[in-house]
């Protein structure tokens, strides 16, 4: 039986027959950025299911391709799409692409996702920058053996979002007027949303923002030595004083409405680096 970091390989010897340059950058894109590639010049574009040992995303928001190409004169290996332990993926195959991308030698992790907001000073809309995670999923991708060739055993998360990666985010949004919040992501298993008394919960411990990914893909993302930073785009307010009921559709279309903002920051970014 093959293990991970045997299909890991066996991935990257197949994408390496078809893409021209290593990236240095990988792109994760949820809910919001996935539909639209137009900020990055494709080169090659793989459907998931096509790539020996990828899983295959179920969720009609993320479309399941593959994309390596050019932004701002940086190749890019951008996931249109990502994959959630709700699916019933386990930790390692929610985190096999941060894998792939360790094994092309990706040094940046750029990470969106679509959550809910749990400050109530934040606005349907807003994107906040992660300063730290909350992992309440109940599960950690490094569980099990550690691949040595991989990483420490034991990782420090105490600084899981890189604080130069952040700068840049906070100067791209001055430089183009977009207001940017700040906070905490707390990860959940879902795909049920929050009760009210998990709201307060929530709140009360902490966290700013709630999703159902990132966190996983954070964790195996530290313990590669890959730089991360990670964008939330808050797709509608959590008030357990004021509970108004959220659907997947209204989600999407905040998520998407805010795209063109995220796509700017991120642009800004990988400029700068």
């Amino acid at each position: 039986m093959k293990n991970d970091k045997h299909k890991a390989v066996e991935t990257v010897q197949f994408l390496k027959s078809y893409i021209k340059k290593s990236p240095k950058i990988g792109l994760i894109t949820g809910t919001g950025l996935g539909k639209s590639a137009k900020f990055l010049d494709i080169s090659v574009s793989f459907e998931y299911k096509d790539i020996p040992n990828f899983p295959t995303s179920t969720v009609k928001s993320h479309y399941g391709r593959l994309l390596f190409g050019d932004m701002c004169g940086e190749q890019i290996m951008t996931m249109q799409g990502r994959f959630h332990l709700y699916e019933g993926y386990s930790p390692l195959e929610v985190t096999f692409p941060i894998r792939v991308m360790q094994e092309l030698g990706v040094k940046v992790l750029i990470l969106s996702n679509a959550a809910g907001g749990l400050n109530l000073k934040f606005t349907a809309g807003d994107i906040m920058i992660i300063m730290d995670h909350i992992n309440l999923t109940g599960s950690n991708p490094l569980i099990g053996l550690n691949e040595e060739s991989w990483g420490v055993r034991f990782p420090d998360m105490i600084q899981a979002y890189d604080k130069e990666l952040v700068e840049l985010a906070e100067t791209a949004g001055k430089d183009y007027g977009i207001p940017l919040q700040k906070g905490v992501y707390v990860g959940l298993k879902g795909p049920s949303l929050e009760t009210r008394a998990e709201v307060r919960f929530l709140r009360t411990i902490g966290a700013d923002a709630v999703g159902f990914s990132t966190v996983q893909e954070v964790i195996a993302a530290v313990h590669a030595g890959i730089k991360v930073i990670g964008l939330s785009i808050i797709t509608n307010i959590h008030d357990p004083d004021n509970p108004m009921p959220a659907t997947i559709e209204e989600v999407i279309d905040v998520a998407d409405g805010a795209a063109p903002k995220l796509e700017a920051i991120i642009k800004k970014v990988v400029d700068k680096l």
